[in-house]
């Protein structure tokens, strides 16, 4: 099963639509998992060095990893897009770029034989040892920038492992001279806490911003997470209805939203709901998109 990321601004992209014809040879440094050993999912940060000097990479990109594919289906090669989840950094040796990606294992059950099938590229990634190979393509994007304005106003929405590029964007946000001013809204989903991807007891990159009064990271969850998957964005969105669409009238906020295709149709009803109709916020969603202040990272 091949999921397709795609950044919205004027078009969806499809993975075939992807010059991968520019590769570069990375090597594998390190992996961490990033969820509780407890945890069902395994979501591991895969840690990547590349020693070529024609590699440039910035944070809110996208990088492709390119596997052999399945001759048997007629595949030359197996692309996947991961987003950059870190600063870009030189390497040890001050030669190189290190790139860090938020990877998490898949598998899937085929519809017609019941039989489970491992994520190519996911399980390669999380199999990968130190010196390991791997080849990859792009960077593509960018996809999230952050505003000319260091004081325009940001509402992140992500769920899963689309936390990764917000993640990435605001360590350079706050790690810029001078550092972001402008007021940051952070709305994170998952099925259970144990899938708060970088807001958890192993890896809680996040706390560094919580004092700021600028900051605020909102968590949603799944109000049944053993059955069901939906995430409970009404509950986070309904006790800030009032604030949430000022600020989505406000000509100074952006809105960046990364995750599963699924929660646009999500993020839809929920906004439909604040806004007063879905014919409003239809309209609203459009002015925003026009102005290139809604973008999606989806897959």
């Amino acid at each position: 099963m091949t999921k397709t990321k795609s950044i919205i601004r004027s078009k969806e992209m499809r993975l075939q639509d992807y010059d991968i014809k520019t590769q570069f040879l990375s090597t594998a440094v390190a992996k961490l998992r990033i969820t509780p050993p407890e945890s069902p999912e395994d979501v591991r940060e895969i840690v990547l060095d590349i020693h070529d000097a024609g590699f440039d990479v910035r944070a809110g990109q996208n990088v492709g990893v390119l596997l052999p594919g399945h001759e048997e289906f007629g595949q030359d090669h197996h692309l996947r897009l991961y987003s950059i989840a870190d600063v870009p950094e030189k390497t040890a040796d001050g030669k190189g770029i290190r790139i860090h990606l938020c990877v998490r294992r898949c598998s899937y059950i085929d519809e017609y034989s019941g039989e489970e099938f491992r994520g190519l590229a996911s399980n390669y990634l999380c199999d990968l040892q130190p010196g390991d190979h791997v080849t990859l393509t792009g960077p593509y994007g960018p996809a999230f920038e952050l505003p000319a304005d260091s004081d325009a106003t940001l509402i992140l929405i992500g769920a899963g492992t689309g936390i990764a590029p917000f993640r990435a964007m605001l360590k350079q946000a706050y790690q810029s001279e001078p550092a972001y001013q402008g007021r940051v809204w952070l709305f994170y989903g998952a099925r259970t806490g144990l899938e708060m991807l970088y807001m958890n007891d192993v890896k809680n990159d996040f706390a560094q911003y919580y004092d700021k009064e600028t900051f605020e990271a909102i968590s949603a969850m799944s109000q049944r997470p053993h059955w069901s998957s939906v995430i409970d964005w009404n509950s986070v969105f309904h006790s800030r209805s009032e604030e949430l669409w000022s600020m989505l009238l406000d000509p100074k906020t952006h809105v960046y939203v990364a995750g599963l295709e699924k929660i646009r149709d999500e993020l839809d009803a929920e906004f439909a709901k604040i806004g007063g109709s879905a014919e409003k916020w239809a309209e609203r969603k459009a002015e925003l998109m026009a102005s290139q202040r809604w973008i999606e990272l989806l897959y």
